[in-house]
């Protein structure tokens, strides 16, 4: 018996949503970075536009009045002042600074390469030294990433740890664990702790205190130090650590400090924790990006036939052998969620015999799933894996978001 029409089409756009729903989510999000752009642009140009021109104004004014007063033409004052400007782009100023090119200098240069900060203030200005930042920049920048990656890894598995711990805690004090509950094989058999992730809000609270507070002591550093104003020292702060780099404020550039060394060591640490961290959570700070896509999308999303609820419904073993299971095997990664066409089911609900062909092939398929999870929990490392990838919006994606993918609890494949 042919399945209805609409029951097909409905079943068909089912299986197509999720190439459909990673298009419409980068769409949607290309348009709201745009939109977001142009928002920033605006507020930017109100701010700031009134203060260049006045900037403007004063500058032009004391360029007349001293061309006027040491009888210089304006030419020939103009020709001086980019003489000036090519001598600070090569890092010569006017005010007593430390070498850019010896070994601290250049660490420091390196430092903001590999980093991605770039604050612009030491350029190479030869040929040899162009050549060479382009090759020492591309290993430079991939291993960095690769130990921002790393870092944010072990953050958090760390806070996990920490908030599991803190979890475990709070059951044993209500009386849902007992209290020579030890942590080991006996865990998987507590319903409330099986499988326990960390929210994504909570790893965001935690790692937006840290920032803060790293920012906070960096920039009493900085004031003591530098002589910056507060303000200054915090916008300073997130400027460095979120590898923006403008360049406009540079630390550790005078030729000496009191407790230079001391300074320096202390200047490095924060640089080090504050781009880590605020790397961390920028990644974290998508994922909840990411869910806000994915429930606007969900507003647009057209719902199924009621017809195709019922099917899905009565459809949902995954593990039943049915007639039609070696060709449903080959296209297991595009319709992973054990639901079956209507032609097969009716088959089934027949009471149609199986064949011997298909009860070999879906058992060999079973048979590869068992062999593969004893062999990853044999070595130690067992993963819940799952055919569908997509769940809950999120594909398993690259780099740091496939480093968060499954450890947190609104990325989790069982959600």
């Amino acid at each position: 018996m042919m399945p209805p029409r609409g029951a097909a089409g409905s079943c068909r756009r089912r299986r197509l949503a999720p190439l459909n729903e990673d298009n419409g989510r980068f769409l949607l999000l290309a348009a709201l970075i745009a939109a977001y752009l142009s928002a920033g642009a605006t507020v930017f140009s109100a701010l700031e536009s009134p203060s260049e021109a006045a900037a403007q104004l004063r500058w032009n004014r004391t360029l007349h009045n001293f061309s006027r007063i040491f009888n210089i033409s304006l030419p020939e004052l103009r020709a001086f002042l980019r003489s000036y400007e090519a001598a600070m782009a090569a890092g010569i100023r006017v005010d007593a600074l430390r070498p850019r090119w010896d070994f601290p200098g250049a660490f420091y240069f390196v430092g903001t390469v590999v980093s991605t900060i770039g604050f612009g203030m030491t350029t190479p200005a030869t040929v040899a030294g162009k050549v060479f930042l382009i090759i020492y920049g591309l290993f430079g920048c991939a291993g960095t990433i690769l130990f921002f990656n790393l870092f944010l890894e072990r953050i958090i598995s760390l806070l996990a740890f920490i908030m599991k711990a803190c979890h475990e805690r709070q059951l044993r004090r209500s009386g849902l664990l007992p209290p020579n509950f030890r942590r080991g094989p006996a865990m998987s058999g507590v319903g409330s702790l099986a499988g326990w992730k960390p929210s994504v809000y909570h790893v965001l609270l935690i790692l937006g205190i840290f920032a803060i507070t790293l920012s906070c002591c960096a920039s009493a550093m900085y004031t003591a130090v530098e002589g910056w104003n507060y303000v200054d020292s915090l916008y300073y702060c997130f400027v460095t650590f979120s590898t923006i780099g403008f360049g406009d404020l540079v630390s550790s550039q005078n030729a000496a400090y009191q407790n230079q060394g001391l300074y320096r060591f202390g200047n490095f640490i924060f640089i080090l924790m504050g781009v880590c961290c605020i790397y961390s959570l920028f990644n974290v700070i998508s994922i909840v990006i990411k869910q806000v896509l994915n429930w606007v999308l969900k507003k647009f999303q057209c719902r199924c036939c009621p017809k195709c609820h019922k099917s899905s419904a009565r459809l949902g073993r995954r593990n039943a052998i049915t007639p039609g299971a070696r060709l449903r095997r080959q296209n297991i990664s595009m319709d992973a969620d054990g639901q079956y066409d209507s032609d097969t089911e009716g088959r089934r609900l027949s009471g149609e015999m199986i064949s011997m062909r298909e009860l070999t092939a879906s058992n060999k398929v079973s048979l590869a799933i068992l062999q593969k999870q004893l062999s990853e929990t044999a070595n130690g490392y067992p993963r819940n894996v799952c055919i569908n990838t997509r769940q809950n919006g999120f594909s398993a994606g690259v780099g740091a978001l496939a480093i968060m993918n499954n450890r947190l609890a609104e990325t989790s494949d069982s959600r």
